[in-house]
């Protein structure tokens, strides 16, 4: 029984032992790996799911954007569209703009050793005034007989546009060609269109084949039917107060210069608002046809103040197909209008001319109004313009022959009259 509990004491004492060293602290306990590991797997973790819980969130579509509160300020709305740079646009003093070709847009026919008037109209862009200074230069390509610069004829000022024409005379070979163009400072540098200013415009045209006048407005002038809403006016006569309709064989132009081409000398009815108008007979328009004169006021008629129109007649209606204002500024204006709109149509073309307001002795001139056509003149255009001439230059002619033969045979006689000295030596 002692022994008992003698052994039992002893474990008694020993388990005394061990707790006793377990809580005495130490500073060589050896770390625990796996344990550490585990606790630093476990705070990551949490960190993660606590991070993934604040920012990750699913959008529904349709729904506006969740909103996150900071404290101490004011919500926030998140949102993932991003803000567009929009660059800040460069100020330039030289700049153009192409606005529209007036006449001849890329492309456009144009026969062999023709000569043609292209016109740009030409936006000013930039932040200077172009002066009279500036002008109008060639740069490249195809010259087609133009000149090398054309001056500004007005200041152009930012935001405003210019109509600007060239003369050109078309190649006589057959082919697509194409001119470039810009224009140029008063310290000669260059400048064009497009985002840098840079970029040149061009004229494009097409050459093929032959051209001929499909019809002559003077020469038939007296074919037209003019009146001024009043009554009918005779052709080529002085009508006063009633107006004319007269041609002019050398016209002086606005500018002072005498032309060698003929002129049409319209003048409207002297009262407000008075016209003058002249329908020609009946043609049918082809494709390709166009209308060409230059338009201006008579030299010296310093208060002249018009409107030109060229309007056309087609079933009963007659409709305006252009107008041009025309002002004594000591200038002209060219007109080079395609008429293939009205192509495979009978119409009845009329020139019109409108005072602008009171009549203020206006006198307006068309010079050679003509339609010129594409191709070859067909046979019976030749004589189109002088019918009546070719019956009583046909007698002339023929007459003229018959007088040349009568002597032939009267001259033949005399080598027989000269054997008669051979009767001389006889007495």
């Amino acid at each position: 029984m002692s022994i008992k509990k003698s052994a039992l004491a002893l474990f008694i004492v020993f388990i005394s032992i061990v707790q006793l060293a377990c809580n005495v602290p130490s500073n060589s306990a050896t770390p625990d790996t796996f344990a550490t590991l585990n606790g630093l797997y476990t705070a990551s973790a949490q960190t993660l799911e606590a991070a993934s819980t604040q920012s990750i969130f699913t959008a529904t579509p349709g729904l506006p954007l969740p909103t996150a509160t900071v404290s101490g300020s004011t919500p926030l709305t998140a949102t993932n569209t991003l803000i567009p740079q929009t660059p800040v646009p460069v100020s330039r003093c030289d700049a153009a703009q192409f606005v529209s070709d007036i006449t001849y847009p890329d492309g456009s026919l144009v026969a062999r050793n023709n000569t043609f008037v292209k016109i740009w109209r030409i936006k000013n862009v930039g932040t200077c005034s172009w002066t009279t200074s500036y002008a109008l230069v060639f740069t490249g390509g195809d010259s087609m007989s133009g000149p090398s610069a054309v001056a500004l004829t007005k200041i152009v000022n930012p935001g405003d546009s210019i109509e600007m024409p060239v003369t050109f005379t078309a190649p006589n070979k057959d082919g697509n060609y194409r001119g470039y163009w810009k224009l140029r400072n008063a310290a000669n540098v260059l400048f064009g269109i497009g985002t840098q200013a840079d970029t040149a415009f061009w004229v494009d045209i097409k050459v093929t084949g032959p051209a001929y006048i499909a019809y002559d407005f003077i020469n038939n002038h007296c074919a037209a039917t003019w009146e001024n809403g009043s009554g009918a006016l005779a052709c080529g006569v002085d009508g006063g107060i009633n107006g004319s309709a007269i041609r002019l064989n050398a016209p002086v132009m606005e500018d002072g210069s005498t032309e060698d081409e003929p002129g049409l000398l319209t003048v409207p009815q002297d009262k407000n608002n008075g016209f003058i108008s002249g329908q020609y007979p009946s043609m049918v328009v082809q494709a390709g046809d166009r209308f060409r004169t230059i338009v201006n006021c008579q030299h010296g008629t310093k208060n002249c103040d018009v409107f030109f129109r060229l309007n056309y007649k087609i079933n009963g209606q007659i409709k305006t197909l252009a107008s041009w204002h025309e002002i004594y500024e000591g200038k002209y204006y060219p007109v080079d209008l395609d008429l293939s709109s009205l192509a495979g149509q009978t119409v009845n073309f009329i020139l019109v001319v409108d005072a602008n307001g009171a009549q203020k002795n206006d006198q307006a001139i068309w010079l050679n109004p003509h339609i010129i056509r594409q191709g070859t003149p067909p046979p019976t255009a030749t004589f189109t313009f002088t019918p009546t001439l070719t019956p009583s230059a046909s007698p002339t002619i023929t007459f003229t022959p018959t007088e040349t033969f009568t002597p032939t045979p009267t001259f033949t006689l005399t080598p027989t009259f000269t054997p008669s000295p051979t009767n001389t030596p006889t007495p």
